[in-house]
């Protein structure tokens, strides 16, 4: 008999004679790494998993899971909203980490110390953010920790669109480096917003990852149709900025990105995977992004056939939007986040584009989930930083933001089936931890369903999980999810939010000099 069949057994025996703090009672246990899909009985106790067995457990807690999925908590690698109604949406669909890569923050340490003095449910994460450098080092300022400073400078044009000269280089990557020392779990480099920036710069950046051993997670620079300047061109640089440097580079919201190319872009990642280059990518089931109105992106005299949209194509709130409207935003609130329709979910060849993104083996499942907002009596988009809950009416979203995980349950494997259900959960636990775990110690115990690792689990029914969130009314929270436990303790219970759930941890590499 195998040392680790020993090892299972004896933690079952042992466990089973002793109380455990939770026990999870006949359920069906997915484990995405080791292969596990059984019905097995689980045991919690001070915030690890300490049984998986077919035998009677007991526990100062017991769930009834009978009918239902027992899983490792999903994981988010692209997470902007981090205020607490942001997380209590993703917990309420599974989500037990939630990370902010995409963007990140600067200064680092700043926003790790504001964290650490909320109740959160679920465990939070940041890059160091390369806008927020690019933006400080244009506008003589220093960077603040806050989605609002990234959002204040839309109005530039500089720090989008310049060259920096050898100086400023230099003050950009010394700021990107020191907030890996104070523990970012890597670059995030939203080129998309800066598409402007020297190549050189990106090199420098990647280099800098390699040096730290740390992914860059990047937006990429270009997102069009039609070349020059186009979404396959952007994903080509970051693939050979990766070969060249040895650097890991992860290719953020593939699907956004490259728009209706996707067969092409998606083809040039694997292809470079199958290189042995270091490229991971991801994909969020919509056929809409959320940005900024006045990103650069939405700018120069041929946006809008680069990339088949008009006005039409941007919705604020609930509407969609007019000409008129369009141009006063971008010239008087550049900052306002929109919602912006790339392919149509409802004609079945976009479906299809999008699908090539979403089920593909490659490409994790990450939401990019962005703030809830609400207008002001001024008309002004404002980002919600309450702890109402349910969250009060009038506040939007992106659908993603509340569906992302649950949408992927409910269409994707249960009503259409082009994914298995094993599949879908690898994607959004497993997958995630893996694209980490060689820079982030914490990782290697997320994103299991294993005797040892984190109990960061999620206990769903695989008849009624579903995402509720619309475009035209995204503020409705996931159902069918029956618990929610993170680091062990209860942060969903019977299928309600637990509003004092302080389980929530700080993902972080150690901190150096």
């Amino acid at each position: 008999m195998a040392w680790h069949a020993v090892f299972f057994m004896a933690a079952a025996t042992a466990s089973a004679a002793l109380a455990n703090d939770v026990v999870i009672l006949n359920g069906r246990v997915i484990d995405p790494e080791t292969g596990l899909d059984a019905i097995r009985n689980v045991a919690v106790d001070e915030g690890r998993i300490v049984a998986i067995s077919e035998f009677p457990l007991q526990g100062d807690v017991v769930i009834d899971a009978r009918g239902h999925v027992v899983a490792p908590g999903f994981i988010d690698l692209h997470a902007h909203g981090q205020n607490i109604g942001d997380y209590r949406m993703q917990v309420m669909q599974g989500v037990t980490t939630a990370l902010e890569l995409e963007s990140g923050l600067l200064p680092v340490g700043d926003w790790y110390d504001a964290q650490a003095t909320k109740n959160l449910p679920v465990n939070y994460g940041a890059a160091a953010g390369w806008t927020h450098s690019r933006i400080a080092t244009f506008s003589d300022t220093d960077p603040l920790a806050t989605a609002a400073y990234f959002q204040d400078a839309q109005g530039r044009t500089d720090w989008k669109m310049d060259i920096a000269s050898p100086e400023q280089t230099e003050r950009i990557l010394s700021m990107v480096e020191q907030g890996l020392k104070d523990g970012a779990l890597g670059i995030g480099v939203n080129a998309g917003y800066a598409p402007g920036s020297g190549h050189k710069e990106y090199f420098a950046l990647a280099k800098l990852a390699k040096e730290y051993n740390v992914p860059t997670y990047t937006h990429v620079r270009y997102a069009s149709n039609t070349e020059p300047q186009s979404s396959f061109e952007a994903i080509k640089e970051l693939i050979g900025l990766a070969a060249i440097t040895g650097a890991h580079m992860h290719l953020c919201h593939i699907n956004s990105v490259s728009l209706s190319d996707i067969e092409t872009t998606m083809a040039l990642v694997e292809e470079a995977q199958a290189q042995g280059i270091n490229v991971t990518t991801e994909a969020y089931p919509y056929g809409a992004a959320n940005t900024v109105v006045g990103a650069a992106m939405f700018s120069g005299p041929d946006w809008r056939a680069r990339m088949d949209s008009t006005a039409n194509n941007f919705q604020l709130g609930a509407d969609r939007m007019t000409e008129e409207e369009l141009a006063d935003y971008q010239a008087n609130r550049p900052g306002t986040f929109i919602t912006w329709h790339f392919l149509d979910e409802n004609n079945p060849q976009d479906l299809a584009l999008l699908d090539v993104s979403v089920t593909n083996p490659a490409a994790l499942i990450a939401s990019d989930s962005v703030f809830w907002s609400y207008f002001d009596d001024d008309g002004n988009v404002r980002f919600y930083e309450g702890e109402e809950w349910p969250l009060p009416e009038g506040v939007f979203s992106h659908p993603r933001s509340a569906g992302t995980f649950a949408k992927i349950l409910r269409s994707h494997v249960r009503e259409r089936g082009v994914l298995s259900l094993n599949e879908a959960i690898r994607k959004m636990s497993l997958m995630p931890a893996q694209t980490l775990e060689h820079s982030v110690p914490q990782m290697r115990s997320k994103g299991r369903l294993q005797v040892g690792m984190d109990a960061d689990i999620v206990v769903f029914d695989p008849a009624a999980i579903a995402d509720k969130a619309t475009f035209e009314n995204a503020n409705q929270p996931a159902v069918g999810v029956q618990t929610v436990l993170v680091n062990g303790g209860f942060a969903v219970r019977d299928g309600e939010l637990v509003l004092d759930a302080p389980h929530g941890r700080p993902i972080r590499r150690p901190v150096s000099d």
